[in-house]
């Protein structure tokens, strides 16, 4: 498969993804994408016990997850990631990838510490606009006590709040 140029033309050579999927068909489907797309490395693992030892092994920048797996969902996978003691980097960015898109999952994903959200079928171009999110919109990371660490979840401003702990409009994410 040739290299994808798309709009915004990155160099992803030195980039390492895992793609964590029990599917062996969307893992690779997925794969061949990130292939397509210049990413120089792409690992894979089928549930989220073997996604946590393969980013420990492998220590990517980019962990995309399935949401529904047998051997630890992804949920479970981003929970390991951002809170057990050997996780290699609890600050990696962690795209959900999953066929229900309905916003209690979006909320629930996260509430649970992703970065970025995808639904199934996966394109070349949406894969794309994610991986070109993470660069030019990277999140904060925040802890809120012992219910949150992860991305910051909030991506824009509240118009209506004007108490003593506004944020700044320079706290913001551009989503565009």
């Amino acid at each position: 498969m040739g290299v994808i140029t798309l709009a915004t033309n990155y160099d992803f050579r030195n980039l390492r993804v895992l793609v964590v999927d029990d599917s062996h068909f969307m893992t690779r489907v997925v794969s061949n994408i990130l292939e397509a797309l210049g990413v120089g490395s792409v690992y894979s693992a089928h549930s989220g016990h073997d996604g946590f030892d393969a980013a420990c092994r492998y220590r990517p920048d980019v962990v995309i997850s399935d949401w529904d797996m047998d051997g630890g969902e992804g949920p479970e996978l981003v929970n390991l990631l951002r809170h057990h003691p050997t996780s290699p980097d609890p600050f990696v960015s962690v795209i959900m990838l999953t066929g229900f898109a309905e916003m209690r999952r979006v909320l629930a994903a996260r509430d649970f510490g992703i970065t970025e959200f995808l639904s199934k079928p996966v394109s070349a171009k949406a894969l794309h606009a994610r991986l070109v999110s993470l660069v030019e919109r990277p999140r904060p990371f925040v802890r809120v006590a012992r219910d949150y660490f992860g991305p910051d979840r909030r991506r824009a401003a509240n118009e209506d709040y004007y108490g003593a702990d506004r944020r700044g409009t320079e706290d913001f994410a551009d989503i565009g």
